[in-house]
């Protein structure tokens, strides 16, 4: 005799291996397809932090069509300004860093002779002779990093239309896309997936405007703070601490680490360690501020969740699951406790209903035909159900219909 105990955990067994598998399955599929998955999910975020643009348009009497231009175009012209500025001021600071950059590497070198190390010229000629050799024995592995450098780019290129294409249609008519999809699933489940989608879009929404607040804040922080040691890059520091906050956790320590470096090497130790203290400031501000107090009610994730979920997206998808990883579980937990009875956002109501497709009639729905329950003789067919004289055929208006209209 097998105790209950080991039948039950046997049960349990086979029942999570198989739902591992399904998982691991799905990530898979997500990985061969990442060229369109992630443009997609780019475009959904895009569409979320455009779409109160659009209905703001849409309220000063601008046309539905003519606000999502504008928004796309907006979007557009901003993304563009920020390259353009942190160009010029690239341009601008670059020469004055490298040589400071070249200074700096000559006193390291000096160091290294006069220092406690005493290494001799000869042996520093010999140290630079070897790394030479060392680049030129790695030049095809150089050759094959630049040729998928060059396919990277294509994807890149691919995948800007692909969100370019899936954000105009997501503003112009998200709606219907979403009413479709509602419409694959069963009779049954449409309404409830529709409100939990419903919230998981709030939450979603919340997740957009706390992060790009979060990333506001640290981008002016270490911006302000770089401003005081490599003016000209401030500028280039802040866009790029703006656009790696996007990341949790990782985003802030890498991005934190470059400012540090660029000061390092323009001003040396002493400023690089007053710089580390301000980036340390404002993270922590950040996460002990700023992430509780706008993050908590909407997202729900506590701290030691989000850390565990960075890490796992990282080492299935890299920079990109790091970067859809706490979005994606905040959604799910907001779904997921939504189908389990508990409602995060109980003021959504449910009064907000899709039009649900008519289901397609059956044979016995036809009158006339041979499975029809009320055609003459039908009683006496071999496996046929009865019928009285309060039955009522059940036909597509009876089993499908608009969402919020009577149905039996």
């Amino acid at each position: 005799m097998v105790p209950a105990s080991v039948r039950g955990a046997a049960a349990w067994s086979w029942r999570l291996l198989m739902i591992a598998a399904g998982v691991a399955g799905l990530l898979w599929l997500l990985s061969q397809l990442k060229t369109i998955v992630v443009p997609v999910a780019i475009a959904l975020l895009v569409t979320i932090l455009l779409r109160p643009v659009r209905i703001a348009l849409q309220r000063w009497g601008v046309p539905r069509g003519l606000a999502t231009t504008l928004s796309i175009i907006g979007l557009i012209a901003f993304v563009t300004g920020l390259i353009v500025i942190a160009g010029q001021s690239i341009v601008n600071g670059f020469q004055d860093l490298w040589d400071q950059a070249v200074a700096g590497f000559d006193e390291f070198l000096s160091w290294l002779s006069d220092g406690p190390l005493g290494l001799d010229t000869a042996t520093l000629s010999d140290l630079g002779n070897q790394a030479q050799d060392m680049v030129a024995q790695q030049s095809s592995s150089l050759i094959t990093g630049a040729l998928g450098a060059a396919t990277t780019v294509g994807h890149v290129l691919v995948g800007i239309i692909i969100s370019l294409f899936c954000i105009i249609f997501f503003l112009q008519d998200g709606r219907n896309i979403w009413t479709w999809v509602v419409n694959l699933l069963p009779i049954a489940a449409r309404e409830k997936v529709h409100q939990a989608g419903r919230r998981g879009m709030v939450t979603l929404s919340s997740y957009v405007r706390t992060q790009i607040l979060v990333a506001l804040v640290d981008a002016l922080g270490i911006g302000i703070g770089a401003a005081f040691f490599v003016p000209a890059l401030a500028i280039p520091i802040g866009i790029l601490v703006f656009v790696g906050s996007f990341v949790p956790i990782l985003g802030a320590i890498v991005t934190g680490a470059i400012a540090c470096a660029v000061v390092l090497v323009a001003e040396g130790w002493i400023a690089a360690l007053i710089m580390l203290g301000i980036v340390l400031l404002v993270q922590q501000a950040e996460s002990h501020i700023l992430q509780p107090f706008l993050m908590g009610h909407a997202v729900s994730l506590h701290p030691v969740a989000v850390v565990l979920v960075v890490a796992a997206g990282s080492l299935a998808a890299g920079l990109i699951g790091a970067l859809f990883a706490v979005p994606l579980a905040a959604v799910l937990n907001t779904v997921m406790q939504y189908l389990h009875g508990h409602d995060k956002f109980p003021e959504l109501g449910t009064d907000d209903h899709l039009p649900l497709l008519r289901r397609r009639p059956s044979l016995a729905d036809l009158p006339g035909t041979l499975l029809w329950p009320n055609r003459s003789g039908a009683s006496e067919d071999v496996g046929a159900a009865p019928t009285t004289p309060g039955d009522v055929p059940a036909g597509p208006a009876h089993d499908a219909g608009p969402a919020g209209e009577s149905r039996t």
